[in-house]
């Protein structure tokens, strides 16, 4: 399989697949933390949890956001490479001299 193939049917799926995913933990995450503030004595201690979590699922989609960008700029390199060939092919052979032979 080609790495062009790869991102097409692979990589890039699978990426777009995990941030779907954290999509709805992150919503959990956010329920809880509501929860864990509304029935906490110590709302301190809870708001400082709330904000490692914020934090750490904030990093999380930041790092997935981050890869999922260089497997779409990877394939658009890709791309941009195959037209760079084929319109070097096609020049050439514009270039050649016509033969009817």
């Amino acid at each position: 399989m080609s790495e062009l193939q790869k991102l097409q049917q692979t990589e890039i799926p699978s990426a777009r697949q995990v941030l779907r995913e954290n999509y709805s933990k992150l919503h959990k995450v956010a329920d809880y933390c509501e929860n864990n503030y509304m029935q906490a004595t110590d709302k301190r201690k809870a708001l400082e949890e709330t904000m490692a979590y914020s934090a750490q699922s904030l990093a999380s989609v930041a790092y997935q956001i981050s890869n999922l960008a260089s497997n779409v700029l990877q394939l658009l390199d890709l791309h941009a490479s195959e037209l760079h060939q084929v319109e070097a092919n096609i020049s050439f052979s514009h270039s050649q001299p016509f033969s009817c032979a």
